[in-house]
């Protein structure tokens, strides 16, 4: 038994702030301001200057692609690309893998204004083949011994550039399908549990992984659900299947279906390839819409009869008018009480969609770590967008329509990081556009459980709940909202007991998982 005193900030319906939270056995008796009977002989835990609130949620997170990349080179912070490709040389002396992978490689962020090129690659490593992923995970660039390997694969499909060695659209779809084929399946399983526990520093006790990128008979989706089964550490994973083909998702009795990859309506703005209702700004193109209205609506329609929960990725305007026009008709096909249908981004939403959104209580998965974005600055979209720029991310209208919005990283496209997720939201570079740090703090915690129907179970304090907690180093109720980005993570706790690293690992964990039953 253990007894929690200080500032306890609930998130329940009411968003109380309780003094008092008594645990057992992994579950919360009591939490209140009046000291509980009973309690003498329990252990005392003191917030101090600190909260205790419910974990974070990442609500959006390719999760393999992550645990992959992380392991791997990060290059986001590079200045230039002379610095990248130093950063290359170092990793290529160091590295035993026969497959050299970058990732976080931006033309805005350095002072080239471009993308690495092939020929340079090429210089850096010329004998295995190199990966370097761009910064939002939809397009790379890959030197000579890749692109020998891939050609057939890619060199008919649109997004194919030999000459700069980069891959956007389908091409760069193609070469990730075929990189992914590639990976150990041991090797990957240690690096999904690393990342996990990376995950857990960060106050995360929950993830939504996208899943579904071109390993054979999807692979990649049994095995995250088998590992997630298989955690016996209380860290949760709920398991979005990518893929149109809705029989995949009710074989494999998944609740949901969806994300990006194959159930991405459009691109995104660093390539220009979100779709857009009028063009980029002085050019005739309105960037790419995958699928007709036809396709996106039937595949709503059979998944909701299916009774799935679905997520579509829309960034620009025209996708996002796609998706909630594709989930309304579903809707009115057949009329689901309690379905937390989620569109992914949503990052240029249209006013008349945000309306259907509101009245047919339609769930967005916001990334609010798109605002002010280093790899993708304000000033390259003002460039590329115009007026519009102002009109990305507007958290607080969203709010203001009676949305649920649930928080997450997009990673590997940026590192999960929920205490800066709260920042951005509550700093919007657009100040109309700015919640409260209680509207930010539920995004990133209750509203991630509810968007896959854990609430009931966890997702805020209150008596019968699962004692899933973090404990911060400071009060973000009490702070300034401009030092949120500082608060430290001091512990996780789930079921009660402090998060432990590792859960077994390998083959007993992934073994583990196709014997037990359970949410994934």
């Amino acid at each position: 038994m253990r007894l929690y005193e200080g500032n306890i900030l609930t998130c329940d319906k009411e968003n109380r702030i309780a003094h008092y939270l008594l645990e057992d056995q992994g579950k919360i008796l009591y939490c209140g301001d009046v000291l509980p009977a009973g309690c003498v002989a329990a252990e005392r835990v003191s917030t101090g200057e600190g909260a205790l609130i419910p974990p974070f949620v990442d609500s959006h997170i390719h999760f393999a692609s992550y645990a992959t990349f992380h392991a791997g080179l990060n290059v986001m912070n590079a200045q230039s690309n002379e610095e990248i490709l130093q950063m290359l040389r170092e990793h290529v002396k160091k590295t035993k893998e026969k497959l050299v992978i970058g990732f976080g490689a931006s033309p805005y962020s350095v002072s080239d204004g471009h993308l690495v090129r092939r020929v340079q690659l090429d210089e850096v490593c010329p004998d295995k083949p190199l990966f370097l992923v761009k910064y939002d995970g939809h397009a790379c660039v890959v030197n000579t011994v890749l692109l020998n390997e891939v050609r057939g694969k890619v060199q008919h499909l649109r997004g194919f550039h030999e000459d700069t060695g980069e891959m956007n659209q389908e091409a760069f779809f193609a070469v990730s399908d075929y990189i992914t084929a590639s990976l150990s399946t041991v090797q990957l399983v240690a690096h999904m549990q690393k990342a996990l526990d990376d995950l857990a520093a960060r106050g995360i006790g929950m993830i939504h992984t996208v899943s579904g990128v071109g390993f054979a008979r999807d692979l990649d989706v049994d095995l995250e659900r088998f590992f997630a089964r298989g955690i016996t550490n209380g860290m949760q994973m709920r398991v979005f299947m990518q893929t149109l083909d809705v029989n995949k998702a009710v074989k494999r009795k998944l609740p949901r279906i969806g994300g990006c990859f194959e159930t991405a309506l459009d691109g995104c703005f660093g390539s220009m390839d979100a779709a857009l209702l009028s063009p980029y700004e002085n050019t005739s193109d309105c960037g790419v819409l995958y699928y007709s209205d036809e396709k996106v609506t039937e595949f709503c329609k059979a998944a909701n009869r299916a009774g799935l929960q679905i997520e579509m990725h829309a960034i620009g305007d025209k996708a996002f008018v796609q998706a909630v026009r594709a989930i309304k008709a579903a809707l009115d096909d057949l009329p689901r009480e309690d379905h937390r249908h989620t569109i992914i981004h949503a990052c240029l939403p249209t006013a008349e969609e945000i309306a259907v959104c509101e009245r047919y209580h339609i769930n967005l998965a916001v990334q609010t770590v798109f605002i002010d974005w280093p790899q993708e600055p304000d000033s390259y979209l003002e460039q590329i967008l115009g007026e519009r720029a102002g009109r990305l991310n507007p958290i607080r209208t969203f709010c203001e329509h009676g949305l649920i919005l649930s928080a997450g990283s997009d990673g590997p496209c940026t590192d999960p990081d929920p205490l800066l997720w709260m920042y951005k939201a509550c700093n919007h570079s657009n100040p109309a556009e700015s919640i409260s740090v209680q509207q930010a703090l539920r995004m990133c915690t209750y509203n991630g459980y509810y968007t896959t129907f854990d609430e009931r179970e966890r997702g805020s304090l209150e008596a019968g709940k699962i004692a899933d907690m973090v404990l911060l180093d400071r009060n973000p109720y009490d702070i300034p909202k401009e030092e949120l980005a500082s608060v430290k993570v001091k512990q996780l706790y789930l079921r009660g007991q402090e998060y432990k690293k590792g859960n077994g690992g390998g083959a007993a964990q992934i073994l583990r998982g196709m014997i037990k039953r359970g949410k994934c």
